[in-house]
């Protein structure tokens, strides 16, 4: 058997594609080509084994993955800490009334809101490595030159906003990113990676924050040396960004010209497409009117009105709701950080070992709805102190699901444009959560917000029936796929491979004449729907 070098030399001799050899010179450009669906020959290459893919996924981790945690990170610390600062005076000393902490617990959310049209098509349209370095240097400067010098109402809306507006396409982008670099099977466990990280941050914020809270400043309330330091510090992060970022498995420089085209080979069976830049309107119709989109978005709205319960009003309930001191309330978020981490690490691991996401969907909103409904349940006294702290716990097991929806819609969507709306719609949908959830933990249900739990309560019940909807269609999906091979006189049943736990070395059999295209789920008769 040819090695893999002879493979590749063979074809570019051969040279099948629709370019001429003098238009791709060598191995690199041969490699984005292969990407972009424009040299078909390829499609059908064993160019790829099984050791190639380990050493690939293993550096792809090393230099991709580490910089969507790190970047994470800093994005929900940034995000979360008005929550943390919330009981060490920020209410007092920028001379806040009535609604004013949930307004600009909202606003930043409004932003994320109203931007997400823009973000679907830059994610379509421009490069990651260009816009990864300024979205986290301008929202970083957001953090330390706007709430770090903000010190009333206004000075913190309008820098919220800012936040806001520039965090708004990092899931989106960070979702579409492990698409393009990991195999279907190997997405779920990348995604909790990074987006545990929104549990690090609770973990590690905490201390920091009370580390912090003991610094008595002339100039600076405490609030204000919080926003300096973690803004400062996301700065220097994004600029960092420029040289660690890579747009794509065949341009990725941390792979020599040959290990890209094999990265890209190795992918061709998740039949989802790596790269296209351009902005395609049959997709984004095709998105609108699928009964799977809308139900994901209900999905996705009613999971962030629960996490937003702990991110920006955690430690005033447990304050409030159970007595602790302001002190406790801070330090006793960090075991809620770690369940986030553990949570999300298990619910991912448990997806991908079993090849499912729903039935664990399914299994997390049930322990959110109890842990809603014993914060309702018991009453609010010193012997329910115990309690009232587990129901507490209970709702950090909320933020597994956002990963595994991020997944499960990654899972069920093919073609560029049609991803980039799908997870623009999934931060459309999270920030409407987040929207609703201050309204409905309005002033005058305080301090125990008991009402408010019990909204939240009913929102996650309607939930759970949403969930066994959305598998009764794609099952129904799954079939018409099917239906839609035999007809055209194909096999009705196909192997997925991008699922298989260990790469399988494929060449026509796995259809990757339709993989590498911009095709959608609906277009390509050979995707497969996951459950």
């Amino acid at each position: 058997m040819t090695s893999t070098e002879e493979k590749t030399e063979a074809i570019q001799e051969e040279h099948i594609s629709t370019s001429t050899a003098s238009d791709l010179n060598n191995n690199a450009d041969l490699a984005v080509a292969f990407e972009e669906g424009k040299e078909p020959g390829l499609s059908n290459a064993h160019l790829c084994t099984v050791a190639d893919s380990k050493r690939i996924l293993r550096r792809t981790d090393i230099y991709m993955l580490s910089l969507l945690c790190m970047v994470y990170f800093l994005q929900s610390a940034d995000k979360g800490i008005i929550g943390l600062t919330a009981v060490y005076g920020l209410k007092q000393d920028a001379h806040l009334k009535g609604n004013d902490y949930a307004n600009i617990g909202n606003i930043g959310y409004y932003a994320q809101l109203g931007v997400q049209p823009l973000a679907a098509w830059i994610l379509v349209k421009a490069r990651y490595r260009q816009v990864l370095p300024v979205i986290i240097t301008c929202w970083g400067i957001s953090v330390a030159g706007g709430l770090a010098g903000s010190r009333n109402y206004t000075g913190l809306m309008v820098s919220r906003f800012f936040l806001g507006a520039f965090e708004a396409a990092v899931i989106p982008l960070f979702s579409i990113i492990t698409i393009a670099f990991y195999r279907r099977s190997e997405q779920p466990f990348r995604v909790a990676c990074w987006y545990s990280c929104y549990g690090l941050s609770t973990f590690l914020s905490s201390p920091i924050v009370y580390g912090f809270g003991r610094v008595h400043s002339h100039t600076l309330h405490r609030y204000q040396v919080v926003y300096l330091f973690f803004g400062l510090f996301t700065i220097a992060i994004g600029i960092v960004t420029y040289w660690w970022a890579h747009d794509s498995p065949g341009e990725a420089r941390y792979l020599t010209p040959e290990d890209r085209l094999k990265a890209i080979d190795r992918l061709k069976a998740n039949q989802q497409g790596i790269v296209a830049h351009n902005f395609n309107w049959k997709h984004v119709r095709e998105a609108f009117t699928e009964s799977k989109y809308w139900l994901y978005m209900i999905m996705v709205i009613s999971v962030n009105a629960g996490a937003s319960v702990s991110s920006v009003f955690g430690s005033i309930i447990l304050q409030s709701l159970a007595g602790f001191t302001p002190d406790q309330a801070v330090l006793l978020n960090m075991p809620f950080g770690a369940l986030q981490i553990l949570s999300i690490l298990l619910a991912s691991w448990l997806a991908y070992r079993f090849k499912r996401k729903s039935p664990f969907v399914l299994a997390l909103v049930t322990i959110v709805i109890i842990g809603v409904a014993l914060m309702v349940a018991l009453p609010k006294t010193k012997a329910n102190k115990g309690g009232l702290l587990v129901g507490y716990y209970l709702i950090a097991f909320v933020f597994a699901l956002n990963p595994l929806l991020i997944s499960w819609i990654g899972s069920n969507c093919a073609g560029q444009t049609k991803k980039a709306i799908y997870y623009t719609s999934f931060n459309a949908g999270n920030s409407i959560g987040n929207i609703i959830t201050p309204y409905i933990f309005n002033s005058k249900f305080a301090p125990q917000y008991v009402t408010a739990l019990k909204g939240i309560l009913a929102i996650w019940c309607i939930l759970w029936g949403v969930v066994i909807a959305q598998v009764f269609l794609i099952r129904w999906m799954q079939k018409k796929k099917k239906d839609q091979r035999e007809a055209a006189g194909l096999p009705r049943d196909i192997v997925d491979h991008s699922m298989s736990e260990q790469f399988h070395e494929a060449g026509s059999e796995i259809h990757s004449e339709n993989g590498l295209q911009d095709m959608t789920d609906r277009e390509n008769l050979y995707f497969q729907y996951l459950l």
